[in-house]
């Protein structure tokens, strides 16, 4: 990437992603890119980590670290001006700590509104596989957060509820047509395993930062919403397994107890891997089902998922498929049970069930 492409990348960052989202970051990334010193700096960082999704969160965690003052100040005081200056004047002076912390990371997503599409189907694969427990494994886990869906409150706008009512975490999504979602509980959960190639664990105090860092600093909402997310899931903490998930998922299926139904579930994460990825993934479902029934539970863009109907849809929609997959032995039933919207702030439950 050039200076010029990066110059551009930066300030459509701040007009176009950030306007009228993040005050904050669309001054501090329309100041980068008309800086060339900061622009420099940036270039010192590996290719793949200059996107302003990274380097705006390897500030944010040296400010929240104690080590660039100003910028935390120029935060927390929501001055758009001194935010802009001070986050110059740290890539100036702190590049080898901003590139030394952009390059071991990667941004983590927003996971809101992941638990209220992820409940149903969930609750819905285990009617299916007359399941009296279930084992959930995230595969792409980010910050295991999903693992926590039986323990969040969900609301819907057609009145309904799941979940547990007396949580912390108060989740809500919008209900799209007439069809209300079932209201079917899920059964107990006796694991939760999170797969990642580099998992995040909220009780390491470096990795809760991260998190923390990639939370825009003028969003008080989703920063307490963060932080009641990472209490409940340090207060029982899943087991995080590092690798590959077709390496990994031999190891997770073995962790959940035999007369439970392990549950895996994909959000949004198969979409980063090559076609190739994803049947090996398939294939892997179809191993592991050999010996034990296994449930596969998808909200992914069309046609990411393997194996999951699209309803027809044509791919790149603006919208999700949110699949039900259940391989028994040498059979596999798979579903597509609904749509989602705006990573799960809007649901339309379509299945039959």
């Amino acid at each position: 990437m050039s200076s010029r492409t990066l110059a551009q990348a930066y300030r459509r960052f701040g007009e176009v992603e950030a306007a009228g989202t993040s005050p904050l970051y669309e001054r501090v990334a329309v100041a980068l890119s008309e800086s060339d010193e900061a622009l420099r700096a940036i270039e010192a960082a590996p290719a793949g980590k200059r996107h302003p999704t990274v380097i705006l969160a390897a500030l944010h965690d040296l400010a929240l670290a104690g080590r660039a003052p100003a910028l935390a100040a120029a935060y927390a005081a929501g001055d758009r001006d001194a935010a802009a200056a001070a986050a110059i004047d740290a890539l100036q002076h702190m590049t080898d700590s901003v590139v030394a912390v952009a390059a071991r990371r990667r941004p983590r997503p927003d996971e809101t509104g992941r638990c209220a599409v992820l409940y149903p189907p969930i609750a819905e694969a285990a009617r299916r596989g007359g399941a009296n427990a279930v084992g959930l494994i995230d595969v792409g886990c980010s910050a295991a957060l999903n693992l926590n869906v039986d323990r969040v409150g969900l609301t819907y706008s057609n009145g309904q509820s799941l979940g547990d009512p007396s949580s912390p975490v108060r989740l809500s999504s919008s209900v799209v047509g007439d069809r209300p979602v079932p209201t079917r509980a899920m059964p107990e959960v006796v694991a939760r395993i999170g797969v990642d190639l580099d998992p995040v664990d909220v009780t390491d105090a470096d990795d809760a930062r991260w998190l923390r860092a990639c939370v825009w600093p003028d969003q008080p909402e989703r920063a307490a919403r963060l932080e009641a997310e990472m209490a409940l899931a340090a207060s029982a903490p899943p087991l995080l397994l590092r690798g590959d998930a077709v390496d990994v998922l031999p190891d997770a299926f073995a962790q959940v107890p035999a007369d439970a139904l392990p549950v895996v579930t994909t959000t949004w994460a198969l979409s980063r891997v090559p076609l190739e990825s994803r049947l090996s993934l398939l294939h892997c479902l179809h191993e592991a089902a050999a010996g034990r029934a296994v449930a596969w539970v998808s909200v992914e863009g069309v046609g990411v998922a393997p194996a999951i109907p699209t309803f027809s849809d044509r791919r790149a929609s603006g919208h999700s498929i949110i699949g039900v997959a259940l391989f028994d032995h040498s059979t596999l039933h798979a579903e597509a049970v609904g749509r989602c919207w705006s990573r799960g702030r809007l649901l339309a439950w379509l299945a039959d069930s």
